[in-house]
């Protein structure tokens, strides 16, 4: 039996932003983006009517606080779960998330191995959840709250000869370079072609080496940027 793709409302006051999540999240499998909010009012009409499983709820909004949100939501018939996605970082908004129940909370700015690692994570523990039996064991719940961990993934070894040779070239072209460099950049460093050197730096920042970094201009879309991840 094919399983439905999870729900998910992306809640930012950047129009910028929000797309930029909208097309993370529509990158991993088993998600599907019903709805974009801009506002607080926005957010909350819109959770009412798509009744999403997940929303991506930032704090800052331009007519209230994305948290008092979340507050309102968990006393609707069936809150949905929410991640937590906001340059807020103070002690304060961290503690208020943990109480009204955020699976997650993510720090902006952030890359598409972030954000798709809470995402699976998430993903795994609702699956697990919903074929649990009437009455669930320790051993159950453990296992969900298990899931609900982003897996830590192991410090990559670079530049000992264990990446292939044009992954390699790609490494070595953003670690030499003095700021951080776009696709066709390194694609003219390398000389390969931008859509090879794009995919390679896809899959260098996937595996933790290196991080994705977005310039927001006055128009169009935002500028991703590599740079080599310091330890």
């Amino acid at each position: 039996m094919k399983t439905e793709p999870l729900t998910v409302l992306v809640v930012d006051d950047d129009y910028r932003v929000a797309s930029v999540h909208v097309g993370f999240v529509e990158r991993i499998p088993g998600f599907r983006v019903v709805g974009q909010a801009h506002t607080a009012a926005d957010a909350l009409k819109m959770a009412r009517s798509v009744h999403p499983d997940l929303v991506l709820m930032d704090i800052y909004l331009p007519d209230g606080d994305g948290l008092q949100v979340v507050r309102t939501l968990i006393d609707t018939p069936s809150p949905p779960s929410v991640i937590v996605i906001s340059a807020a970082n103070d002690v304060a908004s961290v503690r208020l998330a943990v109480q009204l129940g955020a699976v997650h909370y993510l720090v902006k700015p952030f890359g598409f191995s972030a954000l798709a690692e809470r995402l699976t994570a998430f993903r795994d523990a609702r699956a697990h959840l919903t074929d649990l039996p009437d009455e669930a064991t320790q051993e159950d719940l453990n296992k969900i709250f298990d899931l609900l961990r982003p897996t830590e993934r192991a410090p990559a070894i670079v530049g000992l000869g264990n990446l292939a040779p044009t992954l390699q070239l790609v490494y070595d072209a953003v670690a030499a370079g003095a700021a951080s460099l776009s696709a066709s950049e390194v694609a003219g460093l390398v000389g390969i072609s931008r859509a090879t050197a794009q995919r390679h730096l896809t899959q260098l920042e996937r595996s933790n080496i290196i991080k994705l970094e977005l310039r927001y201009g006055n128009t169009g879309r935002p500028e991703h940027l590599y740079s080599i991840k310091r330890r």
